[in-house]
């Protein structure tokens, strides 16, 4: 039997208006056109709406890995997501990551002979810390082929490539030394 025309408007005012995204652990809602238009990036609304500035937009166009954050336990480009195709999702940024967290120890620690230091200018290094924890959160021991694959859709301009795999490497040592679960 098909319904009327009340039936179908209170179908409609029932579905929710708001966009609902989980960042770093706060729930955020926004109102399309107001504070989300239909064009905007997830990068955009988490570094110029919402000031996570931690998160690096370098090419914009999904070539450089630098706006790397973790959306439901994966690693994504920001600037290749729509901010409502987020609705309903967690997104973690690398302010959300504890200070003590062993991949951001790992990466301020590289510096060692024959690999040098895993930060120079500090552009990538953001979207290479959320591809770290993604990576190590699915597989906490990688090999380094697998750290190499994971992290190849990432460009670091200084190129600290031998010395970032390095930082993976013992952040994953530490992780298992301190027998965090994956």
């Amino acid at each position: 039997m098909p319904k009327s025309s009340k039936e179908t408007r209170k179908t409609v005012a029932k579905q929710p208006s708001g966009i609902m995204i989980t960042i770093n652990g706060c729930r955020h809602n926004f109102e399309p056109e107001r504070d989300i238009t239909p064009t905007m990036t997830l990068s955009y609304l988490l570094r110029e709406k919402l000031g996570y500035t931690g998160l690096k937009v370098s090419c914009d166009e999904g070539a450089c890995g630098a706006c790397t954050v973790i959306m439901d336990g994966k690693a994504v480009l920001s600037c290749m997501i729509l901010a409502i195709e987020a609705h309903g999702h967690e997104i973690l940024t690398i302010e959300g990551l504890p200070k003590n967290d062993p991949v951001v120890e790992a990466f301020a620690e590289q510096c060692e002979p024959g690999y040098g230091t895993a930060l120079q200018c500090g552009i990538c290094t953001p979207g290479f810390v959320m591809g770290t924890r993604a990576l190590l959160n699915e597989n906490p021991i990688p090999t380094m082929a697998e750290i190499k694959e994971s992290l190849s859709g990432h460009i670091c301009r200084c190129g600290c490539y031998a010395a970032i795999a390095q930082a993976v490497v013992h952040a994953s040592e530490k992780i298992a030394k301190k027998g965090e679960p994956s």
